[in-house]
């Protein structure tokens, strides 16, 4: 059976009218689109939800060649927000009801040979649905659209409809094909590794219900080797394939016992957060190289090993890339928080049915969620789910995502949303207290987000207790008995209703912004991971940014043994991570005092009597003239035995705490690793501006599908460091082959931003220049390369 992407030469409109399907339906008025796309293009923020609930129409005229006649021809939907009509030439072919899952609609019968064909669908994105996960309040905005890729499928009547793959790390592989019209043929199946050799063969009758094959020493699939194989399949008939289709899977085994999770056999803790898939402007409608980009800042630039696909199944391009680089997925059901009355559960089972069927091959899943988040218990829906999901998938455990104690519990995983630290108590709630089922697995599937949003340019003090809460759940949950891993809320900042968020249709939950730039929190889960150097400080030193000027306590977020402090180049202390957080494989670093080394090098002060000074002084800054008694008498000590006087400890304060319109200050912070200095930061007030621009990409391919470059942009000084408060305006210009998704001109919002450049279905160069006023003007270059082009 050929695959033909098919996300080209559509026609869209907001308004859909029956008259729409006909065979003759004008043109006049329509919107020739390419896929993805949504239905309507949104501000940042400040925006009504509204702009995109409509009923819309998408159109696509063809003439099926003569090559296809006599074959069949299915046309298969990969996400369509969220209920869907298809027409052929005016009648109604199918519908469906979910818009986080595909679906397939055969046209065969009712294609018209040698003339223009219409394929109309009718797309209902009003949250007024009676469908998952509409009924009651959101938090997140559902948009809508033909927002995932098209393709068609042209075959004979006999054809591979699905093949499962069950591999387990002792190399067995089950598979059980699903083949249509097969009476009489061949099924021939082939293990092959990524480099395209075969290592086992299975040959029998196309009819039969499972396929057993062995390869010898599989190289297992997991976080830090993601091996993958592919299972060829061949229809045969007479020994000529008539179809085939090949699947992509990996060696392993999941499983949660009741102290942690385990695969392959080894405990693993699981450090994930939760991802909407969503962005600026465009809603869902990104193309893959957008998809895959997430999971690379999932795992690279956020050190995460797992993510939890919030709160419904995500795109196969995203999870495509979880199974490459070894990214372990948490899936789950569309849904939040409310359950509906009986035509809305029986569609809550289709989805689960369809989740477990359309993502079973993929080996970075290892738990599907088959609960509605955070909704109340409902003992038959939930019998049922998890039902269908042990039935097609015994492999895999099950989860459902709760925000209560002891649920009722029919998934093999307690899964729940701990919002219980608030500060000053603990991380998280103890196992014991949230469930009674010791011999099941548990893991925190939600934890911050609403409880302490934070926004990227929010004061620096605010931006630290963000970045330790998290500090504070993730380690808290690793010492705790029985918790198998955390996954934090959230990945980044989201469109919302007005009912949440912060008025302006943003939550600020994530530890990004929405253009996935990091704000303070996203370094804590950085610095967890061991391939690249890490340092991230949590002040830029400033006095004016702190209360009486002290800087108070510094975090640095670092996978470093050490890190050593220097002011104006004279040393003022090394530092070693934090007792208070060895849960964490990289405990943070707290630095609280950088004064007494400096006053025993530059005053000539004995160890003793430097600490006794550094704990007045500090004591002032945070406590101005109202000491406690304790450092009363620390002062009355210095001043009656070792002769300070008051005169000296200003002198002293204004040189080694908070000097003002004093000489400026220069801090040095060195990560130390195995000895020698990993990497270095320079903290010290900047005169000048720069923009940091990053493209993820300097290469586009247009061909099936649009492609699309994010680009992430800094204002920074001279020291490379973030300037936060920098709030101008930057101007965004694309020319040549590519174009700008969203206004030519966007605000600085802590000092960072972004923009898209898309294809236009052009081969060429393309350029971005990026101006702002202080600053010198970037421009990027971009090649783009037609699909031919880039095959050959």
């Amino acid at each position: 059976m050929k695959r033909i992407p098919w996300n080209n030469d559509w026609y869209f409109t907001p308004h859909y009218e029956p008259a729409l399907t006909a065979l003759n339906a004008p043109q006049e008025n329509l919107e020739a689109v390419r896929l993805p796309h949504t239905v309507a293009m949104l501000p940042f923020n400040e925006f009504s939800e509204q702009a995109y609930q409509m009923v819309s129409g998408y159109l696509r005229f063809f003439t099926p060649p003569e090559s296809w006649r006599g074959k069949r021809v299915r046309v298969t939907f990969e996400g369509a927000a969220h209920f869907a009509r298809v027409y052929l030439n005016g009648a109604l072919l199918a519908q469906h009801g979910c818009g986080y899952t595909a679906f397939t609609v055969d046209l065969t019968d009712r294609l018209r040979w040698g003339e223009t064909n219409n394929l109309t669908v009718e797309l209902d994105s009003r949250e007024t649905l009676d469908v998952p996960p509409f009924g009651n309040v959101i938090d997140y905005l559902t948009y809508g659209g033909l927002y995932r890729e098209v393709f068609l499928e042209v075959g004979g009547p006999a054809f591979i409809n699905d093949l499962c793959v069950r591999a387990d790390m002792d190399g067995t592989v089950r598979c059980l094909p699903a083949c249509e019209n097969a009476a009489g043929l061949t099924l021939r199946l082939a293990v092959c590794s990524e480099s395209g050799g075969e290592l086992a063969r299975w040959e029998g009758d196309a009819e039969a219900e499972e396929a057993l094959l062995k390869v010898e020493q599989p190289a297992l699939w997991d976080c830090e080797h993601p091996n993958l194989y592919h299972l060829k399949a061949a229809l045969l008939q007479q020994g000529e394939p008539v179809d085939e289709r090949t699947v992509r899977f990996g060696f392993r085994r999941v499983e949660f016992l009741a102290d942690r999770f385990y695969l392959n056999g080894r405990r693993v803790r699981l450090r994930g957060l939760d991802r909407h898939q969503s962005w600026p402007y465009m809603g869902y409608a990104v193309p893959a190289r957008a998809q895959r980009l997430d999971a690379d800042i999932l795992k690279y630039e956020l050190g995460c090993n797992a993510v939890r696909t919030s709160h419904y199944p995500q795109s196969h391009h995203f999870i495509d890339r979880c199974d490459e680089i070894g990214l372990l997925v948490f899936t789950e059901i569309p849904g939040w928080q409310h359950i509906g009355g009986d035509a809305w559960k029986a569609q809550a089972l289709v989805n689960t049915e369809e989740m477990v069927l359309q993502w079973r091959n993929h080996p970075s899943i290892f738990l599907w969620g088959v609960r509605i988040n955070e909704s109340a218990d409902d003992d038959e829906l939930y019998r049922r789910t998890n039902e269908i999901a042990h039935r097609l998938d015994p492999t895999r455990p099950t989860g459902g995502v709760r925000n209560f104690a002891h649920s009722h519990l029919f998934e093999d995983v307690y899964t729940y949303n701990d919002f219980s630290h608030h500060g000053p108590n603990k991380g998280c709630a103890p196992r014991d207290t949230i469930t009674k089922a010791k011999d099941k697995g548990y893991l925190i599937s939600e934890y911050n987000g609403h409880m302490f949003p934070t926004k990227a340019c929010d004061w620096e003090g605010k931006r630290l207790e963000h970045a330790l809460r998290h500090a504070r759940v993730v380690n808290d949950a690793a010492k705790s008995e029985g918790i198998a891993g955390t996954f934090g809320w959230c990945m980044f900042d989201y469109n919302t209703h007005r009912d949440f968020g912060s008025g302006d249709r943003i939550c600020y939950h994530g530890v990004m912004d929405m253009f996935r730039n990091p704000k303070l929190a996203a370094a804590l889960y950085a610095s967890q991971q061991e391939r690249t150097p890490v340092l991230e400080v949590s002040s830029s030193m400033d006095i004016g940014e702190h209360p009486a000027g002290a800087v108070g306590t510094v975090a640095v977020f670092t996978n470093a043994d050490r890190v050593d402090v220097y002011r104006n180049d004279l040393p003022a202390g090394s530092f070693s991570p934090a007792a208070e957080y060895d849960g964490l494989a990289h405990p943070t670093v707290l630095i609280d005092d950088t004064v007494s080394a400096l006053l025993q090098s530059q005053e000539g002060m004995s160890r003793r009597t430097a600490n006794l000074v550094r704990d007045v002084l500090l004591a002032v800054a945070s406590c101005g003239s109202d000491l406690p008694l304790s450092v009363l008498a620390k002062a009355a000590y210095l001043m009656v035995f070792k002769g300070f006087t008051r005169e000296e400890g200003v002198r002293l304060y204004n040189n080694y705490v908070a000097g003002w319109g004093g000489q400026v200050v220069r801090w040095r912070f060195d990560a130390v690793k195995d000895g020698r200095v990993a990497a270095s930061v320079v903290r010290c007030p900047g005169e000048t501006l720069a923009l940091e621009v990053k493209a993820d990409t300097d290469t586009l391919a247009d061909g099936p599908c649009w492609d699309m470059a994010t680009v992430r942009i800094r204002a920074v000084d001279e020291f490379g460091a973030v300037r936060t408060y920098c709030s101008r305006s930057l101007s965004l210009r694309a020319e040549g082959a590519v174009e700008l998704v969203g206004p030519a001109a966007v605000p600085l919002c802590g000092g960072m931003a972004g923009c898209y450049l898309r294809t236009k279905g052009e081969a060429g160069e393309g350029w971005l220049t990026i101006e702002m006023e202080g600053a010198r003007p970037v421009t990027l270059t971009f090649r783009v390369m037609k699909q031919e082009e880039e095959q050959k």
